[in-house]
């Protein structure tokens, strides 16, 4: 589905970032508009930014504290349902088959029908920037997790003792650099944004965010009637009529995908 012309609101999103600000950076503008249109909205920290605070005298013990607390601040602000830490060491983040379980087991527990989560291929992001290591491997590892691990029942099915089962995400939305192809106008909550960044006070260092953030977000909407705009890569898993069939349920998209493949074979 084209949001451009028609917009497409999730019934429920999942964003999975490696840091505290990480969402408020890259897509915070769109889950506020979801958000406002009823889509439940989840985030899945994979680090709590336990060395983010370069302040004489901080433990990670009082970081970890400091930042969780401004993320549950920024995503109220925003309008979101409910934030999942997992705790990894932040600065040593890597994509293991340990993390994927536990990103695995938030995608079956909240059973989102949207993944956001940033590119793992970015390595250059312009001239001044080289995208944070914890950047990409949180976002291998939820594209790992998305497909085709949540959706597999006998992957990690050591998971339905936990009383979660096997989900397939309808679609992803890849936030970052190039390869964009869905420009989301976020004129109306552009402030929303702000303000939710501006919630991690111990990131701000005595700057405020929102000429830099206003700046990316116009630069984005130039020559889309848009004047502000967060851009994305989507990639659709499931067609809109096999999810509206399933609603993620793994087992009748199974059937469904043998129905389609039965239907090719005998045209």
């Amino acid at each position: 589905m084209n949001a451009n012309s028609n917009f497409y609101v999730p019934e429920s999103a999942m964003a999975i970032y490696a840091h505290p600000d990480d969402i408020e950076f890259s897509c915070a503008g769109t889950m506020a508009r979801w958000a406002k249109l009823g889509t439940k909205i989840v985030y899945v920290l994979c680090t709590s930014g336990d060395v983010g605070i370069a302040a004489p005298g901080m433990t990670k013990a009082q970081a970890i504290e400091i930042r969780e607390s401004e993320s549950r601040e920024a995503a109220r602000i925003t309008g979101v349902n409910d934030v999942v830490f997992l705790r990894e060491p932040d600065g040593m983040l890597e994509p293991t088959l340990e993390l994927r379980k536990k990103l695995v087991r938030e995608i079956r527990r909240y059973k989102p029908e949207v993944v956001i989560t940033g590119d793992p291929t970015v390595v250059w992001a312009g001239d001044s920037y080289i995208n944070h290591p914890d950047h990409r491997a949180a976002a291998q590892v939820a594209i790992d997790a998305v497909f085709p691990a949540a959706g597999q029942p006998n992957l990690f099915e050591e998971l339905e003792a936990e009383g979660v089962t096997a989900h397939k995400p309808r679609k992803v939305f890849v936030s970052g650099w190039g390869q964009t192809d869905l420009f989301i106008n976020i004129t109306e909550t552009i402030d929303t944004k702000i303000n939710a960044l501006r919630a991690h006070v111990s990131q701000m260092s005595g700057w405020d965010p929102e000429p830099r953030i206003k700046e990316w977000a116009a630069n984005s909407g130039k020559g889309k009637e848009m004047a502000y705009a967060e851009s994305y890569r989507v990639i659709t898993l499931v067609s809109d009529e096999d999810w509206e069939k399933s609603k993620g349920d793994p087992f009748k998209l199974v059937a469904a995908d043998e129905s389609a493949t039965s239907k090719s074979a005998a045209d």
